[in-house]
C-alpha cells in the first residue's frame, strides 16, 4: 500500500510540473508546439497602421465640440 501511494505521488508531481512547462511556455508566448522542437526565430515586425480613433475618443474633437457649444457665434 505504501508503494502504491509512492508511485501516486511520484505521478502527480510530474503531471504538476508538465503542466506548470506548458503553462509557463504558452505565457512567454511559446509556439505551441509541445516541448520539443526549435523555436522558429521572429522575423522583422510590420510596422502597425495607426489605429483609427473614432470621434468620440477623440479628444481635440470632443474639445472642439465643446467649445463650439459655448460660444456658438464664434466660427471657427
Amino acid at each position: 500500500m505504501l508503494r502504491f501511494l509512492f508511485v501516486l505521488v511520484l505521478l502527480a508531481v510530474a503531471i504538476y510540473l508538465l503542466v506548470r512547462v506548458f503553462q509557463e511556455r504558452s505565457a512567454a508566448g511559446g509556439t505551441g508546439r509541445g516541448l520539443t522542437g526549435p523555436r522558429r526565430p521572429q522575423g522583422p515586425r510590420r510596422p502597425q497602421r495607426p489605429r483609427i480613433i473614432a470621434p468620440d475618443d477623440d479628444e481635440d474633437f470632443l474639445r472642439d465640440l465643446d467649445r463650439k457649444r459655448r460660444n456658438p457665434e464664434d466660427p471657427d
